[in-house]
This record gives C-alpha cells, sequence and structure tokens, in this order.
C-alpha cells in the first residue's frame, strides 16, 4: 500500500505540468478500470493456481510501472501507465484478501480484518504524508523508484508466507476464460453494495484532498491522509471486535454515520482545523466500516469461493472510485468552490448505505 500510495501526492502537479491539469479525475478513474476489469481473472486464478501466484503478479506490475513513470514524458503517457498500474491493485489485494480469510478464525474475523486493514490504512497514511519530505530529499524519480522498492519488498514478504490453497493447479491459459459466475459472487451482493457506497467517498478524497490542502494553505498534499490513517489506526484498536458483538451490518451504519458527517466537514471547510477534523473523523468512519465490510464478505462468501467473493467486493470498491473520479471530472474544476456540491454528493452515497443496511436488518428480522 505504500508502494501505491507513495507518489499519489504529487500526481496532480505532475499531469497539470504536463498540460494535463482538467484531466485530474482520469489518474484514478483510469487505475480504477483496470483493476476492476482485472478482478475476475485474479478471483478465478487465486481459487485455482493458488494466493501467491496471484499476489507475485501484482507485484511484477506494480514494480514494472513504479520504475516507468519517471520517464513518461507527455500526459498519454502517464495516464497509459496509470491504466496498466491498475493491474496491480486488480491482483495483489484479491490474493491477500483471500490469503487472510483462509488463515482466521469465523470468530474473530472482525478483530482480525481490524489488524489487516489497520496496516492497509497505515500504507495509506505513511506513502502519502511523507510524499513531499521524499521528494525534497531525493526527487520525483527517487519517489518513483522508492515506491517500486516498497513493492519489490512486498513481493520478499509474500515470498516468506504459506500458500493456504489445498492443491493449487498449474496455470493453463484456459484458467484466463471467465464467465459471469467467475465474475460475480451473488451471496456478497449486500456489503458489495455496502463498499460501492462508501467508496465513491474515497474516490472524490483520492483526487481532490491535495487540492484542498492548498486551498487551505497547508504545503503537505498528504496532510489529509496522517491524520486520516491515525485516527483510523486508533479505533481499530478499540473497536477492532465492534462487529464480531453487535453485528455487521450494526457496526456498518455508525461506520457510515460517520463517513456521512466526515463529507459535510470537508464541503464546508475553509481552513485547515475543520479540514483537519473532516481528516479525522474520515479515519474513524474506515476504522469501523472497512475490516467490518472484509469480515462480512468472509461470512458470506463460499469456503471455495473466497477468491470470487473478494473479488466481487475489489470490484465494487475500483467501480466506486471510478465513479467518484468520474464526479470529480464533472463537477470539479480544481477550484474551492466546487468542493461542496462534490463532498455533499459523497455525503448521499453513504447516506443510501445507511438506509439500505436499516432495511436489510429489517427485512432479516421479518423472515425470522
Amino acid at each position: 500500500m505504500i508502494s501505491f500510495n507513495l507518489f499519489l501526492p504529487e500526481t496532480n502537479d505532475i499531469i497539470t505540468e504536463m498540460g494535463g491539469g482538467d484531466l485530474k479525475g482520469l489518474i484514478f478513474l483510469l487505475f480504477s478500470l483496470t483493476a476492476a476489469i482485472s478482478r475476475p481473472f485474479s478471483g478465478k486464478l487465486t481459487d485455482t493456481i493458488g494466493r501467491k501466484k496471484v499476489m507475485y503478479v501484482g507485484v511484477i506490475i506494480g514494480v514494472t510501472a513504479s520504475v516507468i513513470y519517471p520517464i513518461s514524458g507527455s500526459v498519454v503517457a502517464f495516464l497509459s501507465l496509470r491504466l496498466f498500474h491498475g493491474f496491480a491493485a486488480g491482483f495483489l489485494p484479491t490474493g491477500a484478501t483471500a490469503l487472510v480469510t483462509d488463515i482466521i478464525s469465523k470468530n474473530g474475523r472482525g478483530v482480525a480484518m481490524g489488524i489487516w486493514g489497520t496496516f492497509i490504512s497505515a500504507g495509506f497514511g505513511v506513502g502519502q504524508f511523507f510524499t513531499l519530505y521524499v521528494v525534497e530529499s531525493i526527487g520525483r524519480v527517487g519517489l518513483f523508484l522508492l515506491a517500486g522498492f516498497f513493492c519489490l519488498l512486498a513481493g520478499f514478504f509474500i515470498s516468506q508466507i504459506k500458500e493456504t490453497l489445498p492443491n493449487p493447479q498449474k496455470f493453463k491459459f484456459s484458467l484466463l476464460k471467465v464467465t459471469f459466475d467467475d465474475v460475480f459472487e451473488p451471496t456478497v451482493r449486500p456489503a458489495a453494495f455496502v463498499m460501492f457506497c462508501s467508496a465513491v467517498c474515497t474516490g472524490v478524497v483520492f483526487v481532490t484532498t491535495p487540492d484542498i490542502s492548498g486551498f487551505v494553505n497547508l504545503d503537505n498534499k498528504g496532510w489529509f491522509f496522517i491524520f486520516y490513517m491515525s485516527s483510523t489506526i486508533f479505533v481499530r484498536l478499540f473497536a477492532s471486535s465492534l462487529s464480531d458483538k453487535i453485528g455487521r451490518r450494526k457496526a456498518l451504519i455508525i461506520g457510515l454515520g460517520f463517513m456521512m458527517i466526515s463529507m459535510l466537514l470537508i464541503a464546508t471547510a475553509h481552513e485547515w482545523i475543520q479540514y483537519t477534523i473532516g481528516a479525522i473523523v474520515f479515519g474513524l468512519s474506515t476504522g469501523v466500516s472497512s475490516p467490518t465490510v472484509f469480515a462480512w464478505v468472509a461470512d458470506l462468501s463460499p469456503e471455495h469461493r473466497r477468491g470470487v467473493g473478494a473479488g466481487t467486493l475489489f470490484i465494487a470498491l475500483e467501480f466506486a472510485i471510478f465513479c467518484g473520479a468520474l464526479l470529480t471530472l464533472a463537477f470539479y474544476d480544481s477550484t474551492l468552490s466546487t468542493i461542496p456540491l462534490l463532498y455533499s454528493i459523497g455525503a448521499g452515497t453513504s447516506t443510501i448505505a445507511i438506509i439500505y443496511l436499516i432495511w436489510h436488518i429489517r427485512m432479516k428480522e421479518s423472515k425470522t
């Protein structure tokens, strides 16, 4: 996650300097597009050739993209690399999530996914907060090479982990033929819908927070993410077992309530204090919601289709980030005046998810 995020705060400036400032939304839109396209393949391969091999594919793509970024001298080349880099996000997290699901106990999934999510959040926060200091020390080329190094380091750690898929098959090209059954696991539909509604906000945040930092007179473009990371880790230390105690859906309602509040705080922020509070509340939201939705998918997925189940959730995530980036292309013109509408839409998607969860609880109760 450090590798994926280390250079993100610089991407808006990079593409603007290349003359593509009005295409900022494409930085995440294209990345999310290929990540989503690759999920059906990575999900099927995760359940056939093994978790680790799929993760290695993501590492190879991640390292390759990172070291080529510095020589992309045009908007087209840079965005093409973002398109290619998205495949790394399509493979690595899918295999990793299936592997984690294999090794955790059913009764402690909320806690285990809290630990898992903490390191994901730490990667987001550390990567984006230290961008400025890395650029000042070793320049942008060094920044991209360091991102490649962290991805390579992830590959080394993967080599130290045991494969958890029983009797993995050898790869054959026929495994790349996917059907709708390989794309979508219907049992995880409720969790995927909630993930989509909440992650639209993530897509908006990714594109706009480097600019908002400048609007509120903060030099560090990764300011939002260090406070987001700190609060999400804090809440996971104390609330990681919340969904194990009160249920996944009730915990998600709490998390999404925090998300709605954070979107409204950022929408109306004109100085750094309220903006920082918005980042902290956003972290509280993901600290509750993220491990809960992953644990819910683990509950809902059939054991033999954990890779497809994880892939379905990540397709929802990537499609949501894609839509969030698309919203920024439609409504954001790189000025503070367009932020309120954009973030109000994010608050609206969070509200839709809360309403859905309340309906889902009542439907389940009425059936029992």
